[in-house]
């Protein structure tokens, strides 16, 4: 048997992965919810595939096994206020998109943040286990970006940052070192 891990250790270290914003979100029966969610990513391009995790005694969750469909909001950097508003606990669920700029996704009808870079929706491919979350793969169904601003919003340990934009890490290019040959 292990022993196990210091629960302050191992939430420092997660805390120090950097990772992007993004604002999930579901409709059932008529009901929006959304969660705030760090934890996605992309699984596959062919078939495309991405991953969100949704803690089990969330409201998301019941929510987004129901229904079968959900949209990823993937926030700019002017995300900040609607990033902290659906990580909120206790907030209005009938009210909660009340003053928070969104629009319809026209294949699922979720609700979908303007303040998105891109925006992804998905219908339900697979449920995992994971621990106190499942994981949820979506197929995506439909998918836009926003190409007039190039600003994610992005969190690490427990604070936004943002992207600063450089000459040298623009598109960097792998060149691998070149060798003598031995004369």
């Amino acid at each position: 048997m292990r022993d196990p891990i210091d629960d302050k250790a191992f939430r420092g270290a997660l805390g120090r992965f950097a990772s992007g914003v993004t604002v999930v979100s579901t409709v059932h029966e008529g009901i929006d919810h959304a969660m705030t969610a760090s934890a996605f990513c992309s699984v596959s391009i062919d078939p495309p595939l991405v991953l969100v995790c949704s803690h089990k005694n969330s409201r998301f969750h019941e929510a987004v096994l129901q229904s079968g469909v959900w949209g990823v909001s993937i926030l700019a950097e002017g995300g900040r206020e609607t990033s902290a508003w659906f990580a909120h606990r206790g907030r209005p669920l009938e009210s909660q998109l009340e003053g928070v700029e969104h629009h319809r996704g026209p294949r699922t009808g979720v609700a979908l943040m303007d303040e998105g870079l891109a925006w992804l929706e998905c219908e339900t491919h697979a449920v995992h286990d994971g621990g106190d979350h499942s994981i949820l793969v979506g197929s995506v169904v439909f998918a836009r970006v926003r190409d007039e601003i190039d600003d994610p919003l992005l969190y690490y340990r427990s604070h936004y940052g943002r992207l600063v934009h450089t000459d040298a890490s623009e598109k960097t290019v792998y060149r691998p070192p070149t060798t003598q040959e031995p004369a």
